[in-house]
């Protein structure tokens, strides 16, 4: 299974992103996340070994466990390069670089072998380009967006299904295979 740990908006933050994401301009070549794509991810796994699962859930759930709920909004825009365009956060951003990190030291533990560890950049991904576009009318749109804060109270893990048709555009598909409530 292709997985990862993450953070997701919660409905009303969805909800405002949406709103704020159709008034964008559109730059050529610029493709666009579906809402369901739209999440903080913690750590990720890639393809992870059935036997270690049950490690990982244990090891996840204690993670989860040590950390209580904190506030986040969605706020600002920014980009990696010229190919990717995101969403940052503010709030509790400590904690939730905390819990990023607590992901990722559960899954090493649990037997994942994980990318060199690097500092967590907190952003959620809006939009990709493959051969890269000018992204200045995206982040002017969006530098000024802030959401409502939510009470971040779940840790997710979350399995990626890479598109198998072939379609141009097609994206992947994810769904929750377990959630752990964060402790106060």
């Amino acid at each position: 299974m292709r997985l990862f740990a993450a953070v997701l908006p919660s409905p009303g933050a969805t909800a405002e992103l949406r709103e704020a994401v159709a008034a964008a301009p559109r730059p050529e070549g610029l493709r666009w996340t579906a809402e369901a794509g739209r999440h903080f991810t913690l750590a990720f796994m890639g393809e992870v070994r059935d036997e270690v699962l049950p490690d990982l859930y244990e090891r996840l759930g204690r993670a989860a466990s040590r950390t209580a709920p904190f506030p986040l909004r969605l706020h600002g825009a920014g980009h990696f390069g010229d190919r990717a365009l995101w969403m940052g956060a503010a709030g509790g951003l400590d904690t939730l670089r905390l819990l990023a990190e607590r992901a990722d030291a559960a899954a090493r533990r649990a037997g994942v072998p994980m990318d060199q560890h690097r500092r967590y950049t907190p952003h959620l991904t809006l939009a990709r380009s493959r051969t890269g576009t000018d992204l200045r009318p995206c982040l002017d749109a969006l530098a000024g967006f802030e959401g409502t804060p939510w009470l971040v109270d779940t840790l997710s893990l979350v399995r990626s299904n890479l598109p198998t048709g072939g379609v141009p555009g097609e994206q992947p598909r994810y769904e929750v295979v377990r959630a752990w409530p964060l402790s106060p």
